[in-house]
């Protein structure tokens, strides 16, 4: 009966069918077939497969990234990166990049990222004589550093999949972000001058000087910290008396973006040093969100966190669905031993781990053009886990692999949500703005081709921190 599930599930998404509901459809009529198993398992299992204290997480941080984006934040990221780099040539494209490190630190979403910074980044860009396609090729391609740099929803989903520890995927990303963002870059630098464009605004060293104090600032915190710690002083004092020194230094000088960056840094640094849980962190980092834009900034009004909360709400409850879909349809595929099938196939075709993983990354990059990375994510891992294991391939390191392919995925129709994000943005057609991206996809594979074959990129970091 195992080509009724697989079959049907096919044969609604052929039919355009969504996933979750194909996901669900498919596993119904597969118990309905075999009349082994009561129809109301179907509903039983649903439950269950969303009834984790992990996925906690999700709902708290959609509703800080969306704080984020409503808050007036990105602008003033957008401000803080353009201070830092737009004087170097081609400026704005390093700015577009640098923003979204930034913002790929608070909202854990491709999508958030592609939506937020992107409408203000690509309006600039072409304000300044910038060609459209470059705006939205780089645009598309900086987006992808959302889920890699911690916070990372896909992460969250994984990590409750393969039972791997959520705070090392997070720590896992830090690095492999900034090889993305590196490779970018380079790119920028390229076509920078190739056409022989200038900065875009002027060098001053006291705009400068006023983003590497932001910078230091948020670097020097957690050393502050662990030397008043080291000196005797109490966790809760010398957390308090580093936070209360960061808001008046940002009361007196008024800088652009040292608390939003500030995300990141604590909720890495409660993970690491085990003040709270990522579950914890997400909640950490929604009353983060909330005291900037409510208290600190007063960017955001009640009228507009009604809204947040209705557009979290209506996140969520489409995440929480395919997930709920994906845990009965996944449970099938294990009872029927279809990814024992797959385990067996693969261990007669190769035992290189090295070779495994091309193979999986030619499936990952297209299943990417036509899943949802959510979907994609909970449907793939029950099927490849056991392989991962049987040839000794870190799981951390799979993650970083499998989320950086999905994200990918992300850029490339008939199914790519960045896409679609962009090409409404830039008022293109699917067709450009595809063709935009193409040239972008060569720093995204070369940062798939490090990750992947180099472990120690995704793996050092973790290692260090949870040896």
């Amino acid at each position: 009966m195992t080509p009724a599930l697989l079959g049907s599930f096919l044969a609604f998404m052929a039919a355009g069918v969504p996933v979750a509901i194909a996901m669900a459809g498919a596993a119904l009529v597969y118990i309905l077939l075999t009349g082994d198993i009561p129809p109301f398992v179907v509903v039983h299992r649903m439950i269950s497969g969303i009834d984790s204290f992990p996925l906690l997480a999700v709902p708290f941080f959609i509703f800080a990234g969306n704080l984020m984006n409503n808050a007036g934040i990105t602008n003033r990221i957008y401000n803080f990166a353009l201070s830092l780099v737009g004087w170097l040539k081609g400026g704005l494209g390093h700015v577009n990049i640098i923003g979204s490190v930034i913002f790929a630190g608070m909202s854990g979403t491709a999508i958030a990222d592609a939506a937020g910074l992107g409408t203000i980044e690509i309006k600039a860009m072409k304000d300044q004589g910038y060609d459209l396609g470059f705006s939205v090729g780089v645009t598309a391609a900086s987006a992808t550093l959302g889920p890699i740099i911690p916070p990372s929803l896909p992460f969250v989903i994984y990590g409750m999949m393969a039972n791997v520890s959520v705070g090392q995927l997070f720590v896992a990303g830090i690095v492999p972000g900034v090889v993305m963002a590196i490779l970018m870059m380079l790119t920028v630098a390229y076509y920078a001058h190739k056409y022989h464009w200038g900065g875009d605004i002027k060098f001053e060293w006291g705009r400068l000087g006023k983003a590497l104090l932001e910078l230091a600032l948020v670097i020097g915190f957690p050393v502050v910290m662990w030397g008043l710690i080291v000196a005797g002083l109490p966790f809760n004092w010398a957390f308090g008396a580093c936070v209360a020194g960061l808001l008046a230094a940002d009361f007196k000088f008024k800088f652009d973006a040292v608390l939003p960056i500030m995300t990141p840094v604590l909720l890495i640094g409660g993970m690491t040093t085990g003040v709270f849980t990522p579950t914890e962190g997400a909640i950490a980092a929604c009353v983060w969100a909330l005291f900037l834009g409510l208290v600190w900034y007063r960017t955001l009004s009640w009228k507009m966190l009604v809204k947040v909360s209705m557009d979290t709400i209506e996140t969520t409850a489409t995440v929480m669905f395919i997930v709920a879909a994906a845990s009965i349809f996944g449970w099938l595929l294990t009872a029927t031993r279809v990814t024992d099938a797959v385990a067996a196939w693969v261990l007669a075709f190769t035992h290189s781990p090295w070779v495994f993983l091309l193979l999986v990354n030619l499936l990952m990059l297209f299943v990417g053009c036509f899943l949802e990375p959510t979907a994609a994510i909970l449907i793939l891992v029950p099927v490849l886990m056991p392989v991962v294991q049987q040839l000794g391939i870190d799981p951390v390191h799979f993650g970083l692999v499998m989320v950086l392919n999905l994200m990918i995925g992300l850029l490339h129709p008939p199914m790519g949500m960045v896409l679609f994000v962009l090409a409404r943005v830039a008022n293109l057609s699917i067709e450009k703005t595809t063709m935009a991206i193409l040239p972008w996809l060569v720093p995204l594979l070369l940062s798939l081709l490090l990750i992947t074959y180099i472990p120690s990129i995704s793996l050092w970091l973790p290692r260090l921190f949870y040896s």
